[in-house]
């Protein structure tokens, strides 16, 4: 080890810094760095020179400027973060980053609330922010903000999409096909043959499976699905209350009816007790999600249920795959649904 003086009195003694410490061990500053910070890629040799070099000089660290290792960040994008669906996928997607040693930072898709940016400054922003990648969760993406985004050199997963540019692009879901299929055989065993479906956007590919399933489950059982009955908008409360009134102000009004959503659920059980309709006993209605609302509300709502956390951990676990630069068996992975019998329905008339 190579001798450092400092020079002067007790009083006047210059600090040792880790520059000299160093020097002292004959090593090179970051290898010094890293002795000091723990890090296990050193050789036990060398670290052995450095901490000896620390005790004969007396170097102590000074507060606030020793080095860390950053963090890895993902961010986890939303058109809509104020909802019980929203906060699922949140705590699935939390929950997983924390046990990689993960970040997430929530945010909502750029242009939700002002101006719509370059297609690729989304994708330049996260970069020079130092993300690794993003999930996207019920976004319209464009094809150029996609290609943006690997341009970047950025991971992408997208929850629920809305639309997906290109096949590559890699999404997670739930089956939602055989939920529609599900809530509609429910609706069927109970004896109800005119059946509405109050769905999400027409464009949505989750809520077109749910559609299909509705329809496949009818024409399965001998019932020729009415189109009138089959209407489409936001997957919410106010369009689900807009919905709702259509289908029970028809004159051939359902019996029951499937919505593609919680909230849709709440807003046609709304719209029934406005026209003095009793749920279950003049209306059944099925939700799908199954989140918090499905519980609270009065009369709880029977639900396809599909595994919100679950499918945020998995899209944490996926995406951290795709920076790893490994090969998936599938661009689309679904969880499985299952029915949730509560007290929304019943056979026509009212007969649990």
């Amino acid at each position: 080890m190579r001798e450092v003086a400092v020079s002067g009195s007790a009083d006047t003694t210059r600090r040792a810094t880790l520059a000299m410490v160093a020097d002292a061990a004959g090593v090179s500053l970051p290898t010094a760095s890293k002795v000091l910070n723990g890090r296990g890629d050193v050789a036990t040799a060398t670290r052995a020179r450095v901490e000896e070099a620390v005790r004969e000089l007396g170097y102590v660290p000074q507060v606030g400027r020793r080095s860390v290792t950053p963090a890895r960040v993902i961010d986890l994008v939303f058109d809509e973060l104020v909802s019980p669906y929203s906060l699922e996928l949140l705590r699935g997607v939390t929950e997983a980053g924390a046990e990689a040693g993960v970040d997430v930072v929530v945010g909502r898709v750029p242009g939700a609330d002002g101006p719509v940016a370059a297609p690729d400054s989304w994708a330049n922003r996260l970069k020079a922010a130092g993300r690794e990648g993003l999930i996207v969760v019920t976004s319209e993406l464009s094809l150029e903000q996609v290609e943006g985004f690997a341009d970047a050199g950025l991971g992408l997963v997208v929850i629920d999409p809305l639309n997906l540019p290109r096949v590559e692009v890699t999404s997670v879901g739930a089956t939602n096909f055989s939920g529609g299929v599900t809530a509609t055989e429910h609706l069927l065993s109970l004896g109800h043959r005119r059946i509405g479906f109050a769905g999400g956007p027409e464009g949505a590919s989750c809520g077109q499976a749910r559609l299909h399933g509705y329809r496949a489950a009818q024409e399965k059982a001998g019932v020729a699905p009415d189109p009138e009955l089959a209407l489409h908008g936001a997957f919410g409360y106010p369009d689900g209350l807009e919905m709702g009134a259509r289908l029970l102000d028809h004159p051939d009004r359902p019996t029951a009816v499937f919505a593609a959503s919680d909230a849709t659920a709440l807003g046609v059980v709304e719209a029934a007790r406005r026209r003095g309709l009793r749920v279950p006993d003049d209306l059944s209605v099925v939700g799908f999600d199954d989140t918090v609302l499905a519980t609270l509300a009065t009369p709880a709502l029977t639900v396809v249920r599909q595994p919100l956390p679950d499918m945020g951990g998995v899209a944490l676990r996926t995406l951290l795959r795709l920076i790893a630069g490994e090969t998936l068996d599938s661009h689309h992975v679904e969880l499985a649904t299952h029915l949730v019998v509560r007290d929304s329905t019943a056979a026509p008339g009212g007969e649990r």
